[in-house]
């Protein structure tokens, strides 16, 4: 894939995916996970005596990108069409005395496909969990500092009620934490490869067809499937899923972090390095651009999530026009998914929490905001519903009459008669009102401290 360039050197050469996982998910990785379930399979037919064990120990030994001669491949797959023959013939070439005879024997192309798409997604999937454990460290670290850090919290898009900036972060660690062990979960399934022959029934594999397929899995470190898994690429969906669902966080958590450095809100703000540029003709711009990027890539990684369920409509045994979707769906989620990783770990790193300004945010609404607190003050004495009615109707008349809550609540008898202005100041201080915000902080980085993603 190709994107735009990134402004900042320390983050990314590339702007749809980092350096890393475009080694995953390079042409010669490919080719090589590739080799490395032909050599498997051949070790594991020589151990059965199904070929010799020096054609296996050849294949194995050439069994490596650096013995390939590439225009070679290139040419035959110009001639062939086909996306593995090349790749085999290519091997067998490379194989000396007539010994890359035996290369491929029994298996078809799906075979060795899946199974070296299944080696570069478990590799990607390490990258995938170092990243997240990145982040949920730093997490964890705002939330403990920031557990008492008094911020507005906001409902519909407009302030609700306050909050402490610990508790919302605490929120996002939370969900961190389950999709680690999604992905965890679904490690048990995702690491199946399978040798099964053309349509998964193993005619061609000799009687020992089952230990064939188990030995050759186990040099892969894999496990074995139950049965043919060639037209069921529920493995692959949910692994699709289990990424978007991550990709999904990150995009709301970036978002957030967008509407949050608005000039007008100004509660947080992310690394800002020096030398770094914001515009280049407005030249006081500190622009959010890392969180941006995440968006703008988290974004363009649901597009792929939302086709993602048509490679489960096989038709038959194997259905080309959807087997080869998932070569361009998963590597590109992967790669996108790194890209919004790598943001997001950057902007955690250092982020900026600016507390003066969420402590004015939490006032300029004038103290309407309490109305809650106000309103359970007053129901000890009126009831509930009806201590409603009357702080429903000094929010009102103060909203629409451009006065502060304080004047109108104390202009009404209702009110003065259980409340006295030392009450009401009391009562519309919003740095007392965040709740158990920072007892449920506590208690959660306690809970979580010895998962897994923490470790």
């Amino acid at each position: 894939m190709t994107g735009i360039s990134v402004f900042d050197h320390r983050l990314l050469a590339d702007s749809w995916s980092t350096p890393a996982m475009r080694a995953i998910f390079c042409e010669q990785n490919r080719i090589q996970k590739w080799l490395d379930v032909e050599a498997a399979l051949a070790k594991a037919q020589a151990k059965l005596k199904i070929i010799p064990e020096d054609a296996a120990e050849e294949i194995a030994k050439k069994a490596h990108y650096e013995f390939m001669d590439m225009d070679f491949i290139y040419a035959e797959f110009k001639k062939t069409k086909h996306p593995l023959v090349p790749t085999v013939r290519g091997l067998e070439k490379a194989c000396e005395n007539g010994l890359g005879e035996f290369v491929h024997f029994g298996v078809t192309t799906q075979d060795i496909i899946d199974t070296g798409l299944v080696l570069q997604f478990k590799e990607a999937m390490q990258i995938i969990k170092s990243e997240l454990k990145a982040i949920a460290k730093d997490l964890a670290k705002l939330a403990k500092t920031h557990k008492n850090t008094p911020m507005m919290g906001r409902t519909l898009a407009l302030q609700a009620l306050p909050i402490t900036f610990g508790h919302k972060v605490a929120i996002w660690l939370s969900e961190l934490n389950r999709h680690y062990d999604r992905i965890m979960e679904l490690e048990k399934r995702l690491y199946v490869g399978l040798i099964v022959g053309a349509v998964g029934t193993k005619a061609s594999l000799s009687d020992e067809c089952n230990e064939v397929e188990k030995l050759t899995l186990e040099n892969l470190d894999l496990n074995v499937p139950d049965i043919s898994w060639q037209p069921a690429r529920d493995r692959f969906i949910e692994l699709g899923y289990v990424l978007g669902n991550i990709n999904a966080t990150f995009n709301k958590i970036a978002h957030q972090l967008l509407i949050l450095t608005h000039n007008e809100i100004d509660e947080i703000a992310e690394p800002f390095g020096k030398g770094q540029v914001g515009s280049s003709t407005m030249p006081h711009k500190r622009n959010p651009a890392v969180s941006e990027n995440a968006v703008t890539v988290s974004n363009a990684l649901r597009a792929n999530i939302a086709i993602l369920s048509d490679i489960e409509r096989h038709e038959h045994e194997r259905d080309g026009q959807v087997w080869k979707m998932e070569w361009k769906l998963l590597p590109e989620i992967f790669l996108m998914l790194s890209v919004v990783l790598a943001n997001m770990k950057f902007v955690f790193s250092d982020l900026e929490v600016k507390k003066d300004k969420m402590l004015k945010n939490l006032n300029i609404l004038d103290g309407f905001v309490l109305a809650e607190r106000v309103m359970f003050a007053l129901s000890d004495h009126y009831g509930k519903q009806h201590a409603h009615e009357i702080v429903y109707e000094n929010a009102m008349r103060g909203i629409e009459g451009h006065k502060t809550f304080k004047e109108v609540l104390l202009s009404d008898e209702r009110v003065s008669k259980v409340l006295n202005e030392k009450d009401i100041d009391a009562l519309l201080d919003a740095t007392t009102y965040v709740g158990y915000a920072p007892k449920l902080v506590d208690e959660f980085l306690e809970k979580i401290a010895s998962s897994e993603i923490l470790k």
